[in-house]
Formats: structure tokens, sequence, C-alpha cells
């Protein structure tokens, strides 16, 4: 449509949006179908929550809130990286927006001129590229290796940066692998980026609370102090806290970055939801007891779901350190003939035909800049973990 941006025309929808659609109009249909394409907990947000925010309605939280968001929410984002981070930002170096997303956006849209790089390791969170694409840049994607966790190295880092390169977006533990960063492997790659003053780091912190067995997280400003000048550190309360729709996101960094994406988002949405903002300043400030409960839960689903798909045939699949994504390569079934008759040729054969042959929905690892791989979310009940991991292994075992 010649009245469409050329911009819009060459950009991409979400993958994990469309299949998550396809797998909901299946059940609708009537099929049985277990979806496990969306990366939301199937918990409820915590009670001291949800009451703080009807508190906040009750007290009339209702007008325009600041485009920066509530003093008192920024505030305890501020306390919260000193407390749990040892990072010292004032309030005033922090910004709330509408989702995790919206702060993406702006620091891309502040900060690219056209053809400007942003380097993105793969496998990604499939907006990444795309929110670089639409703001004029270039996104650079760097592979990773399934032997080595699928963690960024060093040595490819530095061959990957450039005299455009403007970011480096790193994101740990990682959607969609699970992947995440001991200490010395950030410090390895903050090494780098400290003999390249002109490369910034946008770190995407969103799975912070969600590691398992033991592992330490750590955010690179904490290994790397002297980057705090040219760093972007992202986080929200979507995953750790239940809280996907209340739809808050925030981050801290450099006073004039923060107030080049204040004059955005003042011209995009203002400021977010009043009495979302409440309920994730008691997110912040008040009890935590439900963490515990969430990362023995998902740890628990994580455990079972690699136990089985190693089980099935032509599957590998890595044990990851957090968040709560597998990411195992289906490699071997590439090329194998379905019950059907089809002959697989890509990972998106692969997911498919499984969708097709036994409802089970996943995301295939091309969208996520790198295959043959599929995604599985396991935020979902051990039950529903068991049934779909056994029709892979039945749909794997079929193939000829």
């Amino acid at each position: 449509m010649a009245f469409l941006a050329d911009i819009i025309l060459t950009s991409q929808p979400s993958a994990t949006m469309a299949l998550t659609q396809k797998a909901r109009d299946l059940k609708n249909s009537g099929r049985d179908i277990i979806s496990l394409t969306v990366g939301e907990p199937d918990f409820d947000t915590p009670d001291n929550i949800k009451e703080a925010a009807v508190a906040a309605i009750k007290r009339g939280e209702t007008k325009y809130p600041p485009v920066l968001g509530i003093v008192p929410l920024r505030e305890a984002i501020a306390a919260k990286f000193k407390r749990e981070n040892g990072l010292d930002y004032k309030a005033s170096d922090t910004i709330v927006g509408t989702g995790a997303k919206q702060i993406l956006f702006n620091a891309f849209m502040a900060t690219m001129n056209k053809g400007d790089e942003v380097i993105i390791p793969a496998p990604y969170w499939v907006s990444y590229p795309d929110m670089v694409h639409l703001c004029g840049g270039t996104p650079i994607t760097v592979p990773t290796r399934l032997d080595q966790g699928f963690k960024l190295q060093a040595d490819v880092l530095e061959k990957a940066i450039t005299p455009r390169t403007k970011w480096l977006l790193l994101n740990s533990p990682s959607n969609p692998t699970g992947a995440a960063y001991t200490a010395a492997e950030l410090k390895a790659l903050t090494d780098v980026l400290v003999r390249h003053p002109h490369v910034w780091l946008l770190t995407d912190d969103m799975y912070e609370h969600l590691v398992y067995g033991g592992f330490e997280f750590t955010t690179p400003l904490q290994v790397e102090p002297s980057l705090k000048n040219r760093t972007l550190t992202l986080n929200g309360v979507s995953k750790s806290y239940a809280m996907t729709g209340w739809r808050i996101g925030y981050a801290a960094g450099p006073a004039e970055l923060i107030k080049a994406m204040d004059l955005l988002q003042g011209q995009q949405t203002s400021g977010s939801c009043t009495i979302a903002q409440y309920a994730a300043m008691e997110a912040l400030n008040g009890s935590q007891d439900h963490l515990p409960k969430f990362r023995k839960a998902f740890e628990e689903r994580r455990d079972l779901v690699v136990s089985m798909l190693n089980q099935a045939k032509y599957i590998q699949c890595p044990m990851p350190e957090g968040a709560f994504y597998v990411y195992p390569s289906c490699e071997q079934a590439i090329g194998k003939k379905t019950q059907s008759g089809k002959v697989l040729a890509n990972d998106f054969d692969f997911i498919n035909e499984l969708l097709e042959q036994e409802g089970v929905a996943v995301v295939h690892g091309t969208a996520f800049g790198q295959g043959p791989n599929f995604r599985i979310s396991y935020a979902a009940s051990l039950k529903s973990l068991e049934d779909a991991c056994s029709r892979i292994q039945r749909f794997t075992a079929s193939l000829v």
C-alpha cells in the first residue's frame, strides 16, 4: 500500500504474538492445544501489590502522572538498584515506561542516526532488531553457539565493533535461551567495551530474579563501574512479580540520555498509568516472599522439560541458568519426513508440523535469529508441560 511508510513495509510482526494467536484460534475451533509460546508467568500478581493498586484508586491517584514517572516509584527504583545491585543512582537518573518495550524503543529513538549499528547477540528477543530498524539504525546480529551456552564471546564482540557501532544490547538471563552470564563472563565483555569508548551498553535485566541452581545474577556495571556514563540498565516488574498486564518497565542511566527519553515519551504516551505505578512501587518496596516460591516452581519445571526433551529423538536441549525458556536444537530432525509425508526443511516446518500433528504450539528459532531450534516457555503448569513434552517425544519418534 503506497500510503504506508517504507519502514513499516520492511518491518516484521512479532512471531511470538503471531503463533500465540494461531494457537488460540485453533483452541477456539475445538482443537486440543497446549500453547507454550508466550513468555508470561502463570502465577497471579501477589496480593500486596494488588492491594496497593486498590488503595491508590481509593486515594484518587488517577490524574496525569509526570512523564518520567511518579517520584515515589523513581525513588524506589533508585533504592532497588542500590540494594540489589550495588549501583548508585539518584531518582532523577531513572525513567518509568509503559513496559520495557517503550524504554528500549525510546533509548534507540533518542540515540540512533541512519546507519548507526546495534550489536545484538543471537538468539535474541524477537523485537530487538525491528526496534533498531524502526529507529533508523542497523541491527548487527552476532551468532552464539550452543556448546558455549548461547553466550557472546569477547573475541566475537571485538570483531563485530565498527566505527558505526552505537550500542551493545545484552540480555541476561536471556529470552529465548535462558542463558545467563557469570561475573567473569561479563568482565570479559566489558573489558572489550572499555577499549571502545564510543560504544554504549544497554543491558536488559528483566529476568534478574529468575535464576536457578545457585546461580548468582550480576549486572555489567557491577563488574565494570567505569561504564556507568554510557550504560542504560533496564528492568521491570512484569516477570518477577507476575505483572505483565500492568505494563511497567524502568531504567536508569546518564542524565543526558534520560532527558532525551523524557522528551520523546512526552510526545508519545506521557507518563505510565498512575495506578500501575503505585502497584510497581509496592512490588519493589514491599515483601519479596513470593520470589523463592516462583523460583522453586520454575526450576522444577525447567528440570522436567530439559530431561524430557533430551529423551526425545533428534532433540538436544541445553540446561539454561535462568528466565523460563528452553531453546532446544532440532537440527537432527531437519530432512526427516512426518507421518503426513511432509519433509521438514527447517525449524518453521518443525514447529508447524508439531502443532498440526500433536497440538503443541512453540516458536521456531529462526524468529529469534538462530536455528534450527525452537523456544518453549515453561511458564505453564507441570501437568501441561509433561503432556506437551510427551507429545513432542511422540512427534519426533514418528519422524522417518
